[in-house]
This record gives structure tokens, sequence and C-alpha cells, in this order.
């Protein structure tokens, strides 16, 4: 594969179908039945065991990291329980590895020497050790490769351990078992992966077993049924004790149901009443809501009749105080004209009496006269304009 279909690829399991706006990827969804629900879960045998012994080839099903992508971020929302699906095909494929097992062994069974009971049991024991020697290698190359050299060298001691073990148990075996009989090669199954494994393998071919990709991908897929197993049981029991809610919700509705029906038809003139006080509640409560209408209607009159009353009282006193000012005008105005008669008449009596007498005094009448005549126009300007003051 290339490094751009690997950034590619990269790029598709982190973000999904629509990360570039392509919208032909998106006719197919990760919930269409074309798709295959184990690698959606990321354990689907055919990308487990590809490129071992067991190699199966290309599954039927689409396999596709962006729709991984996809079912992972809408499962964060929404539980499509893929689970059984996935559960179904590891248990199916499993069950396979287990039958070519099975029938590996009774080919071996055919084909090397009968031997003891006892004998089977050393060779047994022979076959384990091996086995334990082959894990704690494969587990020593794993440490090797993340740097952790301390905890290598620990396994390292308990290898040797075994080893040690492996050779007291191959000496008590070749003790039990004639000379012709243990130069023939002893084989066993591996109950994992179905292999062929042999008694006098060394190590290194132990170790490139054990911890090979066919061994370690067979572990994988067993340990993740077992998840399976589990986490399909807990949702089963969930959605159970779901059911059971909801049953127990139907049948008490029910029941109510039920019991009301039944209190009335026992009872049909209590319902009656009942009804009737209700109707009655209803329209009481009706009228009262009307009344207050009309009272709240009756305020509101109230109040803006009296306003208006108001206005036209204040509206009246304003003339009133104009007409009494205007009056008081007038009878100023007619009493200086009537203080201007009475002079008139005063100065016309003196002019009669004082033709008799000297020229001295008809020259100081004259004098007198003249200066009565101009305090009193002067009185009529000051009168003038008190009263235009007062229009004003």
């Amino acid at each position: 594969m290339s490094a751009q279909a690997q950034m590619r690829a990269m790029l598709d399991q982190l973000m999904g179908t629509s990360r570039d706006g392509d919208t032909t990827r998106q006719r197919i969804k990760f919930s269409d039945d074309r798709v295959c629900k184990s690698h959606l879960l990321n354990c689907c045998p055919h990308d487990v065991l590809s490129g071992t012994r067991m190699d199966l080839g290309e599954c039927l099903k689409v396999h596709d990291l962006a729709l991984r992508a996809d079912y992972e971020i809408a499962s964060k929302e929404q539980d499509f329980f893929f689970e059984l699906d996935a559960m179904d095909h590891l248990q199916s494929f499993i069950a396979d590895c287990d039958r070519r097992t099975e029938v590996a062994k009774k080919r071996l069974a055919e084909t090397q020497e009968e031997i003891s009971a006892e004998v089977a049991a050393k060779a047994e024991r022979v076959h384990e050790l091996n086995e334990e020697i082959g894990k704690l290698l494969a587990k020593v190359e794993q440490l090797g490769a993340e740097g952790n050299v301390e905890e290598s060298q620990k396994v390292m001691d308990e290898v040797e351990k075994a080893r040690a073990k492996k050779r007291e148990a191959e000496e008590v075996y070749r003790n039990s078992m004639p000379a012709s009989s243990f130069q023939q090669q002893k084989l066993r199954v591996c109950e994992v992966c179905s292999a062929y494994l042999g008694l006098h393998d060394n190590d290194r071919r132990l170790a490139d077993h054990f911890g090979g990709k066919l061994h370690l991908g067979f572990i994988e897929i067993r340990e993740k049924l077992e998840e399976l197993k589990r986490v399909v049981a807990e949702k089963q029991e969930k959605r159970n004790l779901e059911r059971l809610k909801r049953r127990e919700e139907r049948e008490r509705e029910e029941r109510e149901k039920l019991r009301r029906s039944r209190s009335h038809s026992k009872n049909p003139k209590r319902s009656r009443s009942r009804e009737h006080r209700r109707h009655r509640s209803r329209s009481m409560s009706r009228e009262r809501k009307r009344r207050t209408r009309s009272k709240s209607r009756e305020k509101r009159h109230r109040h803006r009749s009296r306003s208006s009353s108001r206005s036209r009282s204040r509206s009246h006193q304003r003339s009133r105080h104009s007409s009494r000012d205007r009056s008081r005008e007038r009878s100023k105005r007619r009493s200086s004209k009537e203080r201007f008669r009475d002079q008139d008449i005063a100065s016309r009596d003196r002019d009669r009496n004082s033709r008799d007498r000297s020229p001295r005094d008809r020259d100081r009448k004259d004098k007198n006269r003249s200066y009565e005549s101009a305090n009193g126009r002067s009185e009529d300007r000051r009168s003038s304009e008190e009263r235009e003051a007062g229009e004003i």
C-alpha cells in the first residue's frame, strides 16, 4: 500500500465518510446489511488473520474504515445492538476452528502408535512446558520491542526455569518409552489455533508459534468473543427489564381503566351527580367571571364620568373667574367716566360763579383749571394703562 493510500485510510478512520464532502461514498450507510458488523467492531477474522497461514481472503461484506468511524460517532448517542451480529459471526468461525482441531486430533490418534495412559500424561507434561516456554519467549520479545529491559530480563529468568523443568520432563518421558518409539516425532494440536506442535521442537520454533500472528490473532478473536457475549447478555437483560417495566405499566393502566368502568357501572347516579356538580361548578365560575367583568366595566365608566365632571367644573370655574375680571374692568371704566363727568360739571359751575369776580381771580382759576385738566389727563393715561395690563 502506498503512502497516499495509507494517509487516506487514516483520515477515513479518524473523520468518517464526509471528511472532504465526497457525496458518492455516502450512498451506503454503516447500518446497511451489506456492511460487515464485525468490521465495525474491529473483530472481523478476515482482517485479524490476513497475511497468516490461515488467511481467509477478502470478506464478502463491505469493509470501510470511514464507515467504522461513522458508527463510532453515532453509537455514542444511540445503541444499534450490532454486538449480536458480530457475536454470531465469531461464534460460527470459532466453531469451525474447534471442529478442525478435533479432526486433527483424531487423525493423529489414528496415525501414531498407541501408548499407555501414563506415558501420554508424561508427554502432555512436556507439551505444557513447551507451550509455557513459547509464551514466555514471545513476551520477552514484546517487552524488548517496547524498551522495557528490566521486565524482559525477569521473564528470561522464568524461561530458564521452565527450560530446566522441560529437560527433567523429557528425561522422565524418555525413560518410560522404548528407543524406537521415542525417536518417532510426537505431534500435538494447539487448542487455540489448531496448528501442529512437535514434542521435540526447540525454543525458537515454539517462540515463533506462540508469538506469531496466527496464534495471537486467534487469542484476540476468542477474547473478543467472550467480551461480546458479556456485553450482549448485559444488554439483553437491560432490554428485558425495560420490557417488563413497560408491561407492568400497561397492566396497571388497564386495571385502572377497568376499575373506573366498574365504578361507573355500579354507581350511575353518583357519576351523574358528579357530572352535574362539575357542570354546575363550571356554570358558577362562568357567572362569577361575567359579574367581575361587569363590575370592572362599571368602575371604568364611573371613573370616566368623574374625570369628565371634574374637567367640566374646572372649565366652569375658569369661565367664572374670567367673567368676574371682565365685570371688574367694566366697573372701573364706568367709575372713571362718571368721575370725568362730575369734574366737568363742577368746572362748569365754577366758571359760571367766577364770571362776576375780578380778572386776577379769573387768571388763578384758569391756572387751576389747566392744572386740573393736566392731572385728569395723567389719571386717564394711568387708568388706560391699567386696563391694557388687565386685558393682557
